[in-house]
């Protein structure tokens, strides 16, 4: 795989960010991306040999910004996606996880070379610089990942032969968030949901009962550490 050139679409927000420094590790071009490019992204990414992409947070229609997404890598001959979804996509308490789950057949069925990352939750969500209010059970295992690490993951999967129709669930690290906050030393407490968005009152329901555990393996073999 000859890869010098990358999309990432999406790639203003802090994931996006994450991979463009990644591939700027590598050596690589990244062209970050946003809704200003959206009008004409065929023309965007017309020179790129490959794109990553993302949809905005609770975006209301995943599927159809996926699906134009790939519509414009297609009409530019870009013929690399890696497309960025989530762990346990297909969720059906998770409105918004389903919707990745709707865009990862979408991806399958484009026609593209493709390869789906699931991440699990970003240990960068939570602030452990001080008390920590948390809105579902601090108690429930969770399967995190660090954003550096899924950038460099990105990179690897976006530039390296052998990743082509695979799926890889990601995490750093497993732990409940009053471990991670007694590592940091700060003390974590219940509080109501703040109902500031049905999708994620929602999710935190689900967090009470589930967690989110994901495994670390497949991130130590895509980064080659333990």
């Amino acid at each position: 795989m000859s890869v010098r050139r990358v999309a990432v679409l999406g790639g203003h927000g802090k994931t996006g960010r994450a991979v463009c420094a990644a591939l700027a590790d590598r050596s690589l071009d990244a062209v970050p991306l946003g809704r200003s490019d959206w009008p004409d992204l065929a023309g965007a990414v017309a020179e790129c040999d490959a794109a990553y992409v993302i949809a905005p947070n609770l975006h209301p229609d995943e599927p159809a910004y996926v699906g134009s997404a790939l519509t414009a890598l297609a009409a530019a001959g870009v013929g690399r996606v890696v497309h960025h979804s989530v762990a346990s996509p297909y969720a059906p308490a998770m409105p918004h996880h389903v919707g990745k789950a709707i865009s990862e057949d979408l991806v399958r069925r484009s026609g593209l070379s493709w390869t789906i990352l699931q991440p699990g939750a970003y240990l960068q969500n939570l602030d452990l610089s001080g008390p920590l209010d948390l809105p579902y059970s601090a108690d429930v295992r969770f399967g995190f990942l660090d954003l550096a690490d899924l950038g460099r993951a990105a990179a690897v999967v976006l530039t390296e032969d052998g990743h082509e129709g695979a799926t890889y669930e990601l995490a750093t690290r497993v732990a409940t968030v009053r471990e991670l906050a007694a590592e940091a030393g700060v003390p974590v407490r219940r509080v109501a949901d703040p109902g500031t968005h049905p999708w994620l009152s929602a999710m935190f329901a689900y967090y009470d009962d589930h967690g989110l555990p994901v495994g670390t393996r497949v991130l130590e073999a895509l980064l080659g550490r333990p």
